[in-house]
C-alpha cells in the first residue's frame, strides 16, 4: 500500500495542473450522472450501428442469465475472462461453472484467486494480500509443477497454464473501464495483455459494465484517463488501453465475430436518485484504498462484499442495503485521506457521515449505542459537566489499571475493547489538566 501510494504522489507531482484535471474530471461525470439515460441511448445507437448487440441487466441475475444465454445459443464451451468487478457483483463464474461452462481468469492476479478459491481484495490489485511464498506454494500444488521462487518464474509458469486457454476459448468476457457514447466503443485499461487477448481472440466478446461508466466523448477519456491511470498506479499512462469499437471488419486481422455489451443497474438507479450519488463518479483507480489508514491495516476481504475500502463502505451499503451492510460507514476515522486522493473529488467522508446519521435514524444501531450517544451529546453539550465527567472517568480508569496500568477488561457495553487485548490505563488526569501542567512548565 505504501508504495501504490508513493508511487502516485510521485506521478501527480510531475503534473502541474492535476488539481485543475481532478475539477474537470469530477464535472464530465457530474455531467453524465445528470444525462445519465440520453448518454446510454446515444451510446446504444452508436454500438449497434457498428454490429455490437447491447443488452440491459437490471440485476446481477439478469446479468448471469444473459450471458449463459449467448454462450448456450452459440455452442461455447470455453470461456476466458479479464477482470470484471461487476462479474464479482453477479457470482458470474459461479453461475455460468454450474451450467456446464469451463470459465478461466487470465488476469495474473484473479487467476491466483480463483484457482486458491477466493475473492477480489483490493479493486487494481485483486490478491495484493498474497506474498510471493503464498503464490509459489499455490502453483506447486495446483500446477503440480517444481516450486519457483522469483517473480519472472511465476509469471512465466502462469502465462504457460494460461496460454492454451487463449488459443482454445470460444467466448472471452471482460468488463469495462468506460464507454464512449460518441463512437459505440468500449474502453479496457490494464497493464497485463491478457485483456486484449481476452477481447479479440474468441470468436465471441462480451464486455459487462454498470450503466455509470458512460461517457459522453473521446476527448473526456482523455482527461479520464490522465486521472485513472495516475492514481491507480501511478503510471502517466497504463501498458495497454484497447478501445472496442464493433464486430472484425472483413479487412480486420482479429477481433470478434460476434460482439455483446451488457448494461447493467444493479441498485446503480437507486443510488443515482439518491443524496450518495456521487459515489457513482467513481472510476475505479483504488487511490481512496492505498491511502486508507484503515483498509492498509485489515484488508479487502473484511468488507465483506466486492468492493473494500472507503469507496465500498458508501457502495456496498448503497448496493445491498445500509441493514445488511450498516457497519461499513463505521469502520472509518474519517480522517479524509480519501476524499483528499480521489481523482474526481468524491466526497467519501461526507457520505459515510450520511450513511451513519440514516443508519441512526431508522434505528439499525443498538439501542445501547443510540442511548449512549445520547447520552454523550447531553454531557458535551454542557461544559461544565463535560469536565467533572471526563475528570471522573481518567480517574476511575486510572484506578482499574491497576499496578501493571493495563485494563484487562472493561465492563458492559465497551467490553469489546478488551476482549483480545488489554487497554493501556491512562494516567489519571484528563487532556485539560495535562495541557494546563505543561503550560505552567513553559512559563
Amino acid at each position: 500500500m505504501a508504495r501504490m501510494s508513493g508511487v502516485r504522489a510521485d506521478a501527480v507531482a510531475k503534473v502541474p495542473n492535476f488539481e485543475e484535471i481532478r475539477t474537470a474530471g469530477a464535472a464530465i461525470r457530474d455531467r453524465v450522472l445528470s444525462n445519465l439515460d440520453a448518454y446510454l441511448f446515444q451510446f446504444e445507437q452508436a454500438a449497434q450501428a457498428r454490429g455490437v448487440i447491447v443488452h440491459w441487466a437490471e440485476t446481477g441475475t439478469d446479468v448471469n442469465r444473459i450471458v449463459r444465454d449467448i454462450a448456450q445459443q452459440n455452442g461455447v464451451k470455453k470461456i476466458i475472462k479479464s477482470k470484471s468487478m461487476l462479474g464479482e457483483e453477479s457470482s458470474l463464474n459461479h453461475y455460468l461453472q454450474e451450467a456446464g461452462l469451463d470459465v478461466r481468469e487470465t488476469d495474473l492476479g484473479e487467476y491466483i484467486l480463483q484457482i486458491s478459491g477466493e475473492t477480489p481484495s483490493h479493486i487494481i490489485a485483486p490478491a495484493i494480500h498474497k506474498s510471493k511464498e503464498d503464490v509459489g506454494e499455490l502453483f506447486e500444488r495446483v500446477h503440480q509443477m517444481p516450486r519457483k521462487h522469483t517473480i519472472p518464474e511465476m509469471c512465466r509458469e502462469a502465462r504457460m497454464m494460461l496460454r492454451p486457454h487463449f488459443l482454445s476459448a470460444d467466448m472471452g468476457i471482460s468488463g469495462a473501464n468506460f464507454l464512449i457514447a460518441e463512437t459505440g466503443s468500449v474502453v479496457i485499461v490494464t497493464n497485463e495483455g491478457n485483456g486484449r487477448m481476452t477481447t479479440t481472440m474468441p470468436r465471441i466478446h462480451v464486455a459487462i459494465t454498470g450503466i455509470e461508466k458512460v461517457i459522453p466523448t473521446l476527448e473526456d477519456l482523455s482527461v479520464l484517463l490522465r486521472l485513472l491511470t495516475r492514481s491507480a498506479t501511478g503510471q502517466a499512462t497504463s501498458n495497454y488501453i484497447s478501445m472496442l469499437t464493433g464486430v472484425r471488419g472483413p479487412n480486420d486481422s482479429d477481433g470478434p465475430e460476434q460482439m455483446h455489451v451488457v448494461i447493467v443497474d444493479n441498485h446503480r438507479t437507486e443510488l443515482l436518485a439518491s443524496d450518495m450519488r456521487e459515489a457513482l463518479r467513481c472510476i475505479r483507480c483504488g487511490a481512496c484504498m492505498n491511502h486508507c489508514p484503515v483498509y492498509e491495516v485489515i484488508g479487502g476481504h473484511t468488507y465483506g462484499w466486492v468492493y473494500p475500502g472507503p469507496i465500498g463502505s458508501v457502495l456496498t451499503p448503497s448496493y445491498v442495503g445500509l441493514e445488511k451492510a450498516g457497519e461499513l460507514p463505521n469502520a472509518s476515522t474519517l480522517c479524509g485521506a480519501c476524499a483528499v486522493v480521489c481523482p474526481v473529488k468524491i466526497p467519501l467522508p461526507d457520505l459515510m457521515r450520511k450513511l451513519r446519521e440514516k443508519s441512526f435514524e431508522r434505528k439499525l444501531r443498538p439501542a445501547s449505542e443510540r442511548l449512549s450517544m445520547r447520552l454523550w451529546g447531553y454531557v458535551a453539550a454542557r461544559p461544565k459537566l463535560y469536565a467533572l465527567a471526563t475528570k471522573l472517568g481518567a480517574r476511575m480508569l486510572q484506578w482499574m489499571g491497576g499496578e501493571d496500568k493495563l485494563i484487562h477488561k472493561l465492563p458492559g457495553g465497551l467490553k469489546e475493547w478488551t476482549n483480545g487485548r488489554d487497554m493501556p490505563a491512562p494516567s489519571g488526569k484528563t487532556f485539560r489538566e495535562l495541557y494546563a501542567e505543561k503550560k505552567a512548565v513553559g512559563k
